[in-house]
């Protein structure tokens, strides 16, 4: 017997768009990490915390403080931090 864990979870693609800042994201949208900037001890502390370039991650609330899902936790980020992390949205498969 196979067990096909491929229709488990929401099917995800990469939306053609051009890089921003993860303040910038909706309420719900999801995003894949392209570019962390900053201080190298602040950009190692991210990575530690799971914000690092390749990760997915979902806008919970928008705004400063902003509210991120990352996996199974979530993570607050002050605005000036949300703008140091370059994100390139998601969009659901139908």
């Amino acid at each position: 017997m196979r067990l096909n864990l491929n229709n488990a979870f929401p099917q995800q693609d990469a939306m053609p768009s051009e890089l921003l800042p993860l303040e910038l994201l909706d309420r719900n949208t999801w995003a894949d990490i392209a570019e962390v900037t900053g201080e190298q001890h602040w950009v190692s502390r991210l990575a530690e915390l799971g914000l690092r370039i390749g990760c997915r991650l979902r806008m919970l609330q928008p705004g400063t403080p902003c509210l991120l899902q990352i996996g199974e936790c979530r993570l607050c980020l002050r605005g000036e931090l949300a703008a140091q992390i370059l994100v390139r949205p998601v969009a659901a498969s139908a």
